[in-house]
């Protein structure tokens, strides 16, 4: 009966050693960190079901197939949108990129590069309320169309009225003396075109007032000669004065040749007053 005990102590000696190797070896196989599944490399909070406690699985039989249904690479179980359309690119909330912010996701934004806080459309583009193409944003008058930098029509400047002056009212007659032509000649002398300047510069103030030039003689010489040496001075002021741009047909030339004088033939002074032509408008 001794000996009873003594067989029991060897017995549960070698039993509890035995189980310090299996608890030991239990430990080493029980639960292994390693996971080349797992980002980190090692089984961490919710991936601890990969590789322990899979219903169905042995201990440390294959992981368990962790459901990721739109195929974004972010597990169901962590997906705040796992219906996203297949190519798109998400965070790691499982939702499309907006990279411009503006509400409308990468994938449908045609514009994706909206400055911050701006309004946009369906498509991710800012909005142009009257479709002047500018954006709202830079439209200082929104509702009207005006394809300006500024989306304002254009300031209309009025053309200033044009105002003709008023034509300087015409003398009775306008005399030019007698130093236009040499004694018996129809020719112009040089001291003529100063005063035949002058005169074209009066015909033009007076508008469009037809004119007649009128040649004078003195009585020296027979009525029918002085006419015609009255006529073709009058004819070579007329075409001077066309020369100078008055309009050819205001001007008309006629000879009177001695009559109407303006002062007394028979002297030397007179003479020459009377030896004359005449600018006269007609009325």
């Amino acid at each position: 009966m001794r000996a009873t005990p003594f067989l029991f102590s060897v017995l549960g000696a070698t039993l509890i050693s035995a189980g310090t190797v299996v608890v030991h070896a239990a430990d080493d196989v029980y639960y292994n960190p390693t996971n080349k599944a797992s980002p980190t490399g090692f089984t961490t909070d919710y991936e601890a079901f990969r590789t322990i406690g899979c219903p169905g699985q042995p201990l440390l039989g294959s992981p368990c197939k962790v459901p990721d249904s739109d195929g974004d690479g972010v597990f169901d179980n962590m997906d705040k949108c796992p219906n996203t359309p297949a190519g798109r690119k998400v965070n790691a909330q499982g939702c499309e990129l907006d990279g411009d912010g503006d509400g409308v996701v990468d994938g449908l934004d045609k514009c994706p590069n909206t400055p911050a806080g701006r309004k946009v459309n369906a498509q991710g583009c800012e909005l142009d309320t009257d479709g002047d193409g500018v954006v709202d944003a830079m439209d200082k008058c929104p509702t009207v169309p005006a394809k300006t930098a500024d989306g304002c029509p254009a300031a209309v400047v009025e053309p200033a009225p044009v105002v003709n002056p008023a034509p300087v009212a015409a003398p009775q007659k306008l005399v030019l003396g007698d130093v236009l032509f040499a004694t018996n000649e129809a020719t112009l002398t040089q001291n003529a075109t100063a005063t035949l300047d002058k005169a074209a510069a009066s015909l033009q103030e007076w508008g469009h007032i037809k004119v007649e030039v009128a040649g004078y003689t003195d009585d020296r010489g027979t009525a029918k000669y002085n006419e015609s040496l009255s006529s073709r001075r009058a004819d070579a002021v007329r075409t001077y004065l066309i020369s100078k741009g008055v309009d050819a047909d205001r001007l008309t030339a006629k000879g009177y040749g001695e009559s109407s004088p303006v002062a007394d033939n028979a002297t030397v002074e007179g003479r020459s007053e009377n030896r004359r032509v005449e600018l006269v408008p007609m009325k």
